[in-house]
């Protein structure tokens, strides 16, 4: 009779050891957590450059007699001196324009400016337009003045997140360094991840959770981010020398629009009629607009080139990761979103259709032919 008690005892014993332990090491991950919150977006959008651009390393320092170091600081020193007069250049028109913006959404004045006289006499199109845009210049612009009040709140969130992309190409460039530092170490950093989802998922499902996320973050960040944001760049430069304005926010839309898997059109061919009716017709007009087909067509060819086509992650999950992103954390949740997204979708579909494993099914068999 006096088992029991002890029985008890010691069953109450180990389970309050078992409290102790989870609680004592869920402390120190809440402290861990705390201090790396910080650093969190930039190791994030690191690792995945560093995943992105390690078979390119590879290569490169292959061709350099296996000096694979070597080859990561000349990939982070190209990408540096390619990505950052263009970069600046778009964060300083949205910079501008997100300074016009606040204050217009403050002042309250929203304004559709008429339409130069000159269009009017385009062929075809000319006449139809002028009509339309004088139409909306004189009575839509009460529209906005109604909305005002409703949409304040919405503009100003979306427009301090815009405000960010200095501080995202700070971001940008101390994570593309890092990327280097990661691609330095990238076979063993790939038998860490490997130990750490066999870890997790036992010896055979561990290094297929390796493997998909990897092929998943490549497919995402080449086939759908990598495109984007190179559109972004060949636009977004040609609308600030050509002078039009707001053209950071312009190709902000543009990458949107291209992590969506819209036609970039939507948007380069407003501007284009935008820049013949304050420009008018001439050599750099005609240039600019051949130059924004070509760009905003570019993704046909970049697809194939990219593996694009290999992405097997529905455009809504890469959509949702890249607005729900941008909302936490600004300008470089753009990127690191879809990616992250898309990972945990495939990793969430794989559980959910994974087979299951043969002693379970055998256990169930014997459990259901016993008499």
């Amino acid at each position: 009779m006096e088992e029991k008690p002890l029985i008890a005892f010691n069953s109450s014993k180990a389970l309050l050891d078992v409290l102790i332990r989870a609680g004592l090491i869920a402390t120190l991950v809440l402290f861990c957590y705390d201090i790396f919150h910080p650093f969190l977006n930039v190791m994030l959008w690191a690792l995945i450059l560093a995943v992105t651009l390690y078979p390119l390393n590879q290569k490169l320092g292959a061709k350099l007699g296996n000096r694979y170091g070597w080859a990561a600081i000349v990939l982070v020193l190209l990408g540096l001196v390619i990505l950052m007069v263009p970069l600046s250049l778009l964060g300083a028109s949205v910079a501008d324009s997100v300074k016009v913006g606040m204050q217009t959404v403050e002042a309250g004045q929203f304004e559709i400016p008429p339409p130069p006289a000159n269009v009017a006499d385009w062929p075809l199109i000319g006449a139809p337009l002028y009509g339309i845009w004088m139409h909306a210049s004189q009575d839509l612009s009460w529209v906005f003045k109604e909305l005002a009040p409703h949409l304040t709140s919405w503009g100003r969130v979306l427009l301090h997140q815009a405000a960010g992309v200095g501080a995202g190409i700070v971001v940008f460039v101390v994570a593309l360094i890092v990327a280097g530092l990661i691609m330095t170490h990238g076979e063993r950093g790939h038998r860490t991840a490997v130990a750490i989802t066999t870890r997790i998922s036992g010896p055979v499902r561990g290094p297929q959770i390796a493997q998909l996320c990897t092929s998943t973050i490549r497919a995402v960040a080449q086939g759908v981010v990598g495109i984007a944001f190179i559109q972004m760049i060949l636009i977004g430069v040609a609308l600030v020398i050509m002078g039009v304005p707001a053209a950071g926010v312009l190709a902000l839309m543009v990458l949107l629009l291209g992590i969506m898997q819209l036609p970039v059109l939507l948007v380069t061919v407003p501007v284009v009629v935008f820049v013949f009716a304050h420009d008018g017709v001439g050599a750099g007009t005609i240039i600019f607009a051949v130059w924004m087909v070509i760009a905003g067509l570019s993704d046909n060819v970049l697809k194939p080139m990219l593996l694009g086509r290999g992405v097997a992650v529905p455009m809504p999950v890469v959509l949702i990761g890249a607005l729900g992103g941008m909302v936490t954390s600004g300008i470089i949740g753009l990127f690191t979103g879809p990616v992250i997204l898309a990972v945990g979708y495939e990793l969430f579909i794989g559980w959910v259709y994974q087979p299951a494993d043969v002693s379970e099914v055998l256990d169930e068999t014997s459990h259901d032919n016993q008499p």
